[in-house]
């Protein structure tokens, strides 16, 4: 295989490794930097032994992946205030034209879900990625990890039950959350209080993330009350030089606020039964420095 041809075939199944590093990092450097390495392992590897380029990349990315994981769990690095993870921009919509590919993939990039595998091990995460995301079979699971398909079962097994008594319920209809996200903008931005309050379930939650770097509540506001206030007074507070814009962010509808053209905040809404029950707010400048602009 000519360099050439090894580029191309990296560059081909880049954006799948990309996929797998971000959810199991939840952070998009970190998942930049592992499929960078991948790169580079598999440039430097005799490829005329590699029968299936896809899952040799697969198994690299992953094990670093891993091995990432453990060191940020090693260093037990303090958080000043919620943790969200690094917005990622998706476009399922226009990639993936199966509807059901389409809501579980969604799914296993959402904030919410991300969030909630924080809480697993580095193996059981890579288990429930490799899994449920991307409907790998277990033998193949075992082969990638080097463990056995049994304990790969088990894993698999202890992961999801983990994930589904911590998952929220929310609904993945991307029409019904872009129709909430809007009137959510209208009511917010005009510091409209009755107009929040008749979008809010009554135990929504709010989870700001600033990581100390920009104003967000250090606590999970918690109450339709107490949320609504919250974005009122923001309102009032204002951003300077303000503009909005939808896009697309872990698979789901999402608002960019541009503050003199320069990102300044996400915000995301979990839905459910026709009311907002999450609102996510990321405000941490460097989570924000890949987004677009235009």
């Amino acid at each position: 295989m000519t360099t050439d041809t090894a580029t191309e075939v990296f560059e081909t199944h880049r954006p799948h490794l990309l996929g797998v590093a971000y959810r199991m990092l939840g952070r998009s450097a970190d998942a930049e930097d592992v499929v960078q390495e991948a790169w580079l392992r598999w440039s430097g590897a005799d490829r005329d032994n590699v029968r299936e380029p896809r899952g040799y990349l697969v198994r690299v990315t992953t094990r670093l992946a891993v091995d990432r994981l453990r060191q940020i769990k090693a260093r037990g690095e303090t958080y000043i205030g919620p943790w969200l993870p690094e917005p990622y921009v998706t476009d399922l919509g226009a990639t993936v034209p199966d509807a059901a590919e389409r809501a579980v993939l969604a799914d296993s990039v959402s904030l919410a879900v991300l969030v909630v595998l924080e809480s697993l091990s580095p193996l059981e995460r890579a288990v429930f990625v490799l899994r449920e995301a991307f409907g790998y079979p277990y033998a193949e699971i075992a082969a990638l990890l080097d463990r056995g398909e049994a304990a790969v079962r088990q894993l698999a097994g202890r992961a999801r039950r983990r994930v589904d008594e911590r998952r929220p319920r929310y609904d993945v209809d991307p029409g019904r959350r872009r129709d909430l996200t809007e009137r959510f903008l209208a009511a917010a931005s005009g510091g409209d209080l009755d107009g929040l309050l008749s979008l809010l379930a009554p135990d929504v939650r709010l989870v700001g993330d600033s990581g100390g770097r920009s104003k967000a509540p250090l606590r999970v506001l918690e109450s339709a009350g107490k949320v609504g206030r919250f974005l009122a007074g923001v309102a009032k507070g204002g951003v300077v030089d303000a503009a909005y814009r939808f896009l697309e962010i872990n698979g789901g509808p999402a608002l960019l606020v541009l503050s003199g053209g320069r990102p300044d905040s996400v915000f995301q809404l979990d839905v459910a039964d026709g009311l907002i029950q999450t609102v996510y707010i990321i405000r941490n400048p460097d989570k924000l420095r890949a987004l677009p602009t235009a």
